[in-house]
């Protein structure tokens, strides 16, 4: 029997999908103000796209179901429920790695590949955090000098070759300036040239990087706290903050008016969130704050679903990211462990040691096809890697960095992550040919 939590993704994902439904009906049915309303609502993109007269073909399928199980005698539509979704919608379940498959299965870890690295860049200052595009052509970093810089990755691909033509190649496209405080995290829309960065100062800023000269923010949101990450709306229509308040803060990107959960739980005052992020649909999203606990909250209502409270001891849990199915969370805290949940249940799938990290605000990350984890050592300066599924390690690689290393980010589209370091620099890794 499915979960509470597992259903709530469920609906979440049919509500969405008739959502957009009702928005492209009345949107083209020239009913623009109506679906304006609905859009803002349900936070749906009022652009979406969906096959002319849906809806009306899908109500009429419905029907006439109904109408024939009715005559049948049959009460239920369970068994036919799948012709009430539309065409071409994926099933939630499209997870690349089964996490539930496999238990004990020491001794069967797949091998990382081996990986060249190059140093791209320097900040004035610590580099704190980095983030690549959906589509991996670009990856973004911010560091403690209030600085962004902006890097085009076919370009650093080809600064590692071993022989570069038509003289130096210069990864970095943009570098932005406008923050008053250290930058906290960065995030790219999911289908404009837009780029938003958190700060300590409290703001959230836009930064179109299609324009070759523009070196300042666009728009600004004021928050009332030190914002401490972002995270995008798969609809480019929201977006949320994570901020030394408790509560996640989600905003209407083109009213800028900020919402926040009407039946939060009690969240103690040291409960500020580190982390926050999306699932890949926006049915729902986590939050992994400094009183230890994984927070998962609907995408719909904003309610919080479930409360995994200690979920890393005492220490502070300090990241949290989905899988692509939306099934689980990776997370990592300053216990030095990285843990995998059940979105469903809440529980514990796997747990992977060998990784301290006590000190710095760290992130454990998936690599792209879900296979390995990747996470650092702080005693060691390494890079540490486990396969996913057998949470062995396979790998400790010496970071390169002088001095600790702040940030691992991998990218979602190949075999390349990137490294930020206490030493100013970031750094490039791609698997080597």
């Amino acid at each position: 029997m499915e979960s509470g939590v597992e259903q709530t993704l469920q609906d979440a994902k049919l509500y969405r999908e008739l959502n957009s439904l009702i928005v492209a009906y009345l949107r083209d049915n020239n009913l623009r103000q109506a679906a304006s309303a609905v859009a803002s609502a349900t936070m749906t993109s009022l652009n979406v796209e969906v096959p002319a007269n849906k809806l009306v073909q899908l109500v009429a399928k419905g029907l006439a179901v109904e109408k024939d199980e009715v005559v049948r005698g049959v009460s239920s539509l369970a068994n036919d429920f799948g012709t009430l979704i539309p065409s071409g919608t994926s099933a939630l379940h499209t997870a690349s790695v089964d996490f539930g498959a496999v238990q004990e299965t020491k001794g069967s870890s797949k091998s990382f590949p081996k990986h060249e690295t190059r140093h791209l860049s320097e900040h004035k200052n610590i580099a704190r955090c980095a983030r690549f595009s959906p589509d991996g052509k670009f990856v973004a970093t911010g560091s403690s000098d209030t600085s962004i810089k902006l890097f085009e990755v076919a370009k650093v691909k080809q600064m590692m070759l071993p022989e570069a033509r038509d003289g130096p190649v210069r990864p970095v496209i943009r570098t932005f300036y406008d923050h008053l405080q250290p930058i906290n995290d960065l995030d790219f829309h999911p289908q404009s040239s837009i780029l938003i960065s958190g700060a300590k100062d409290h703001t959230i800023k836009f930064f179109d990087y299609s324009k070759m000269t523009a070196k300042r923010a666009f728009r600004v949101i004021q928050d009332t706290h030190n914002v401490r990450s972002v995270s995008f709306h798969p609809s480019g229509e929201f977006l949320l903050a994570g901020t030394d308040h408790p509560i996640p803060h989600l905003y209407d990107i083109n009213s800028f008016q900020c919402y926040l959960s009407a039946n939060a739980p009690e969240i103690d005052v040291n409960g500020a969130i580190n982390q926050i992020r999306y699932s890949a649909t926006g049915g729902v999203y986590v939050t992994a704050s400094k009183d230890s606990a994984i927070r998962l909250w609907d995408g719909v209502t904003a309610s919080c679903i479930r409360s995994i409270v200690g979920a890393h001891g005492t220490a502070e849990a300090t990241s949290a990211n989905f899988t692509k199915d939306e099934r689980f969370v990776l997370s990592s805290g300053k216990d030095s462990t990285v843990k995998l949940w059940d979105v469903g249940t809440g529980k514990l799938v796997k747990q992977y040691i060998g990784a301290a990290h006590t000190q710095l605000r760290c992130q454990a990350v998936f690599n792209d096809t879900e296979e390995f984890v990747l996470s650092m050592d702080e005693p060691s300066n390494e890079i540490v890697v486990w396969d996913a599924l057998t949470a062995e390690v396979v790998a400790r690689w010496p970071s390169n960095h002088n001095g600790a290393f702040r940030w691992l980010e991998h990218s979602p589209t190949e075999a390349a992550f990137v490294s930020c370091g206490t030493d100013r620099s970031i750094r490039f890794w791609k698997e080597s040919l």
